[in-house]
């Protein structure tokens, strides 16, 4: 009798200290969603993007992208830029658009695991910052941000919510991107956590 109220207590305890583990893990990342929403809200937003095509590279600025991508205007700069990289406007745009639905709290919390770090250093190569300094960070904010707004992400908005003035982004491995981030947050429901 002795051991079998030993093997209940001791049975409770594994479940209590699960339970406030689960509660811990669930807080940490409303806070830290939360912690980057406000550092990416209350830092600048990005201005512009510098579209690298192979030897190209030219500035473009955010309304310019946001207006290719809600109503297909395409500046005169802009179209100059996309006929000498030999790129269609409806392709990027379409690019721009494309919508991947994720809930941003499990979207943060994927992206503080290894994998999620491993995913974010892939793309960083690809989306970075003008120094290619704190790109990892950087592109978590932009992420998180993007997602928590409406739970979906898409390339115009994570560019909006970029948090430096300036974002690079290596032009002619956009759609790589796109597929990267795309089939990891397809994944996130099946996910664990």
């Amino acid at each position: 009798m002795y051991y079998h109220k030993n093997y209940k207590s001791s049975r409770k305890k594994r479940q209590i200290v699960k339970s406030v583990k689960r509660s811990l893990i669930y807080f940490s990342s409303i806070l830290t969603a939360a912690g980057v929403f406000f550092v990416a809200s209350s830092a600048e937003a990005a201005d512009s993007v510098v579209l690298k095509y192979k030897f190209l590279r030219e500035s473009v600025s955010i309304p310019e992208l946001t207006a290719l991508a809600e109503t297909g205007e395409v500046s005169s700069s802009l179209n100059a830029y996309l006929k000498m990289a030999n790129k269609e406007p409806e392709e990027l745009r379409r690019v721009l658009n494309d919508e991947i639905d994720v809930n941003g709290l499990l979207l943060s919390r994927l992206l503080n695991t290894t994998p999620g770090e491993l995913v974010l250093d892939q793309v960083s190569e690809i989306i970075h910052t003008p120094t290619n300094r704190a790109n990892q960070q950087a592109l978590r904010a932009a992420l998180v941000k993007s997602a928590l707004e409406d739970n979906q992400i898409s390339l115009i908005e994570m560019l909006q919510n970029y948090p430096t003035t300036e974002v690079h982004v290596e032009g002619e491995r956009i759609e790589e991107v796109y597929n990267r981030v795309s089939g990891l947050l397809k994944r996130i429901p099946r996910l664990p956590f």
